[in-house]
């Protein structure tokens, strides 16, 4: 769910001004993350073995997560503290932005109805 590089769309590296817009740049270490959370690093950790979110690693090894991941770890450890299990929180999750994307897609291809006609007009075969 995370992008595999730093650089933006067209290939080119970003600048520092981008990187701080950029809501998919892994800016936040494994300790900070947690932090930011109110959480330990193992559920971040959990959340990798999950496949939920795959955080980028650092030259030194170390995972950094961007704000999109921690808005996503932020909306399963909600689920969590209410009693969801882990992994069916993560599922959830995985589906809710399913549905939003596909609810998005059908926005932009679906023509806009008139009051008059709220359902497009049959084809014929």
């Amino acid at each position: 769910m995370t992008p595999d590089t730093n650089e933006s769309a067209n290939n080119e590296p970003q600048t520092t001004a981008e990187k701080f817009d950029d809501e998919h740049y892994p800016a936040y270490s494994m300790g900070r993350a947690a932090e930011l959370l109110g959480t330990s690093a193992n559920f971040l950790r959990s959340l990798d073995e999950a496949k939920l979110i795959e955080p980028q690693r650092s030259a030194g090894g170390h995972r950094r997560y961007s704000r999109h991941q921690l808005r996503l770890a932020a909306r399963v450890r909600a689920m969590v503290d209410q009693g969801t299990g882990l992994d069916a929180a993560c599922r959830i999750v995985t589906l809710e932005d399913q549905l939003q994307e596909a609810q998005a897609l059908n926005a932009k291809l679906t023509p806009p109805s008139t009051p008059d006609e709220p359902y497009p007009p049959l084809q014929s075969v």
